[in-house]
């Protein structure tokens, strides 16, 4: 990873070539000159349980035009840390936001980023995570992505004053596979994953909230995400793990108050993950709510649904956090 000079130095150095990097184009940090440079690695040294891991950092755009909009996803993360988004006027509260990517990759942009600043338009201070993927031969396996959201969560509340904020109000918020991370953050953030680094890792792992966006939940069929499935538990789990990695199974009496959003169109992650958690959520007593749009299909964040009425989420989640204590009304 480069660090806050060298990431200075080289955005003002290529700034003209960065601003037109192709679809496809490849680099081992930042792309652009006006990424956020503060930047909070997660662990003191290396990432727990590496010592077969094949990460090698590999950042990828997408975008046919990153000057109209960026579309970067991250591979090969060995050095799992969050981008810092500070508003213009703090309100105190914050959200860890996981973005998606069907445990293969990590979204950068469009449910990380662009998700960040609509927040610090509301005042919330956001973390943007990009954690370690499961297949690529950490020992925790499937548990190393929860070891960075609890890691993550625990950072934001143990520095909350660095922050200027409350420790009683930080939320997290998870898209597609990112979702199902958050919802395992909210369901296990008590059980023991890692073991402790620093006196941050006594503070509590749990979310005040958690938003949900169209989340893979269950690793069931038929309503499983099949890649999402592989790249977490493997080709052929058992009965067991599927169980133990279905989200709708894990809901709690400490489950935080849950928000949930997703497409009846989706294709990808079909509706029915978010019904089942409805329900489990319902089940166990715990404050929740359900948006379900007729259109919207997969992975919209905010850019894919500009002028249909999905475009309101964010709005409806803020309003829903601050009847809750957590963000400020508008």
């Amino acid at each position: 990873m480069l660090d806050r000079r060298t990431v200075l130095g080289l955005g003002a150095a290529l700034a003209p070539v960065l601003a037109a990097a192709p679809a496809g184009a490849r680099a081992q940090g930042p792309l652009y000159a006006d990424d956020p440079t503060e930047i909070v690695r997660l662990w003191p040294g290396a990432a727990p349980g590496g010592e077969h891991a094949t990460a090698t950092l590999e950042i990828v755009e997408r975008s046919p035009d990153p000057a109209q909009y960026r579309d970067r996803f991250a591979t090969g993360i060995a050095e799992p840390l969050m981008t810092v988004f500070r508003p213009a006027r703090p309100s105190g509260a914050a959200v860890l936001i996981i973005p998606g990517g069907g445990y293969k990759r990590v979204v950068i942009d469009k449910e990380g980023f662009e998700a960040a600043r609509r927040l610090n338009a509301a005042g919330v201070t956001a973390f943007v995570l990009r954690y370690r993927l499961p297949a690529d031969g950490w020992a925790a396996g499937p548990d190393a992505p929860l070891q960075d959201a609890q890691r993550a969560l625990r950072i934001i509340r143990a520095d909350a004053a660095r922050y200027g904020l409350d420790p009683a109000r930080v939320a997290v918020l998870g898209f597609s596979a990112g979702g199902h991370l958050a919802a395992s953050l909210a369901a296990r953030h008590a059980q023991p994953v890692y073991a402790a680094v620093d006196a941050r890792d006594g503070v509590s792992a749990r979310p005040d909230l958690a938003g949900l966006m169209y989340p893979v939940i269950t690793m069931a069929a038929p309503h499983a995400h099949p890649g999402s499935r592989e790249y977490l538990l493997g080709a052929t789990p058992s009965e067991e793990r599927i169980g133990a990695w279905s989200r709708e199974r894990s809901v709690g009496a400490d489950t935080p108050p849950t928000f949930l959003v997703h497409a009846a169109d989706d294709s990808a992650v079909p509706v029915e993950n978010s019904l089942m958690m409805f329900a489990a959520l319902r089940a166990a007593k715990i404050p929740s709510e359900l948006h379900v749009f007729e259109e919207g299909e997969h992975g919209f964040g905010l850019r894919l649904i500009q002028g249909k009425p999905a475009a309101i989420w964010p709005d409806l989640f803020l309003a829903w956090g601050a009847r809750h204590g957590v963000f400020k009304a508008a």
